[in-house]
């Protein structure tokens, strides 16, 4: 896309967590340090809040980074499982073997756990329990949650519980019936937005990790930036990305505020003026204001023209009948067959990303379960790979896979949908047990570029593959080259990658219109592999390419 065209080695505002990536403000920097100290001093709750978007996924990615040696941490990212459900996932992620007669029972579980933090505070070791999403929690798990606070020997506790949320959370704890868990906070701190002098140094700070060495963004394209994300960095990060994108297609090296605000209203869905629009409406205002009273002043001040007989009587015109408005002018827009927006409403119940990854699992006829493991280790257990990007719908045409979406609604709910099948005009997503059609600019509109995909490679574990590396799956790329080449894979002998292989993928990648690199990265391999797509492989266009139109 615009990597090579900005002077980047790779994406700059992806919404995926990469501690790379991570800015501290002065909120946040306070934040992982109170979590980092949390992981180290054992007792009671630790509560991190904050709005959608601020960060707080990114936070814990870079606290699972700097754990100590001897600190042990369970994560829960989905916390929608009941009290026994939730103490099995504990054991879990902390490889604890539990008995087949065990697995039902909440209280053999506690005692497991129990007896498993005695041993690891005998061997001077720390169990941090992390949980994500805290706001989802049922009050019976939550209630249960407590509990294992009571796990302690005669001088501090085992266990140190960190759970992290939206606002709602805080809602939650102060509940009367819940006073008891609230009572066991021993530190509460939330994120708020950046400000805008942390907003422009967020993007500059994003920018630089990602390789540029200099600055892209106008001095009004971050102020704009700021007025429009409202400091909230994962829209920060889409709008940069959509303007980034927009001055690339408009071949400008620098962006400007107009650039931001374009982007603004692809992701938004409306216009926005100008930062200076309401000043300059007011000056206008106060101008025509000024006029109209030196024009008034003037006439009072003008000597009356006397009467004459002569002087012939103006009769005032009278005023112009108003056209009537055609009634199509006020009619609303019809209905597509099947709003989107209606869809998501009324399957709200099955658009998570549990039911999300289980309907694209079945697609692969592969097998996904719920609270097991998170669906990309679950997809690699079953020689399936994942690809998690954000990109645009010709991307998602590109790789020719059913994928999750996530989608926003206008009333801000998060929603995971699997898109099925797509075409120039039309999308399939899969809700409510059945393909549902929607308009494609219907799903563009509530789309802001995430999405993951599954894809099978022919050798496991597939890495990016660049010049001077050899192995089965440098064998294997050539291969494929060469078959698209027209000759027999036997004619490509050779497991190393070289010059005439870096020259194959490089004519690949402009062929394909991916970014010309020489590098066989994931979207190449993801690319690749759908072009020799064998019979019965998913994809979201099975028609041939003369019939796509080329």
């Amino acid at each position: 896309m615009y990597l090579s065209f900005f002077g980047l080695n790779e994406k700059p505002f992806a919404i995926t967590p990469d501690p790379r990536y991570l800015f501290l403000s002065a909120r946040h920097a306070e934040a992982l340090a109170h979590l980092v100290y949390g992981i180290k001093e054992a007792g009671g709750f630790i509560q991190l809040t904050g709005e959608v978007g601020t960060g707080k996924t990114t936070i814990i990615r870079s606290l699972l980074a700097q754990i100590p040696r001897d600190a042990e941490v369970a994560l829960i990212l989905n916390p929608r499982l009941s009290p026994t459900e939730f103490m099995l996932t504990i054991c879990e992620e902390l490889g604890i073997g539990v008995p087949d007669e065990s697995v039902h029972s909440a209280k053999d579980l506690v005692d497991i756990l129990n007896a498993y933090l005695l041993r690891a505070h005998s061997r001077g070791q720390r169990v941090v329990l992390v949980v994500d999403e805290a706001h989802n929690l049922d009050r019976e798990v939550l209630e249960q949650v407590r509990l294992l606070t009571n796990l302690e020997t005669a001088t501090q506790k085992l266990l140190q519980i960190i759970l992290i949320g939206q606002p709602e959370l805080r809602e939650l704890l102060d509940r009367n019936d819940l006073r008891q868990v609230a009572q066991r906070i021993t530190g509460r701190y939330h994120l708020s937005p950046l400000s805008r002098e942390e907003t422009a140094a967020y993007v500059r700070h994003r920018l630089g990790v990602a390789g540029s060495t200099r600055e892209i963004f106008s001095p009004l394209a971050l102020v704009e930036l700021y007025r429009l994300s409202g400091g909230v960095p994962r829209l920060i990060n889409i709008l940069s990305d959509r303007a980034m994108l927009g001055a690339y297609a408009q071949d400008r090296h620098s962006l400007t505020g107009a650039l931001v605000r374009e982007g603004a209203h692809e992701v938004f869905g409306r216009r926005y003026a100008p930062i200076w629009w309401p000043y300059a409406a007011t000056a206008m205002a106060a101008l025509v204001l000024a006029l109209g009273l030196a024009v008034l002043w003037q006439s009072r001040s003008a000597p009356a023209t006397p009467a004459t007989a002569t002087t012939a009587t103006t009769v005032p015109a009278a005023p112009a009948a108003a056209a009537p408005i055609a009634p199509t002018t006020l009619a609303a827009t019809p209905e597509p067959a099947t709003s989107l927006e209606r869809l998501l409403s009324g399957f709200a119940g099955e658009t998570d990303p549990d039911n999300a990854f289980n309907k694209l699992f079945a697609l692969w006829n592969a097998r996904y379960v719920v609270g097991r493991r998170d669906a990309c280790t679950q997809a690699t257990e079953q020689r399936l790979e994942c690809l998690i990007e954000r990109g645009t719908l010709a991307d998602l045409r590109l790789y020719n896979r059913p994928a999750v979406l996530t989608l926003t609604a206008p009333d801000g709910r998060i929603h995971q949908v699997v898109l099925a099948a797509l075409d120039d005009e039309r999308a399939i997503v899969s809700l409510g047990g059945a393909p549902r059609e929607v308009r494609v600019g219907e799903l563009a509109r509530l789309w802001f570029g995430e999405f993951v995909l599954l894809w099978r490679p022919d050798v496991p574990q597939a890495r990016p593959l660049s010049i001077g590396m050899r192995g089965k799956d440098v064998q294997q790329l050539r291969s494929d080259l060469a078959r698209l080449r027209g000759a027999p894979a036997a004619a490509a002998p050779g497991n190393v990658y070289d010059d005439e292989l870096r020259k194959w993928v490089e004519d690949f990648q402009r062929t394909h219109r991916l970014n010309v690199d020489g590098v066989a990265g994931i979207p190449t391999l993801v690319v690749l592999d759908t072009v020799l797509a064998a019979a019965g492989t998913p994809l979201l266009d099975a028609r041939p390419a003369t019939a796509k139109g080329g």
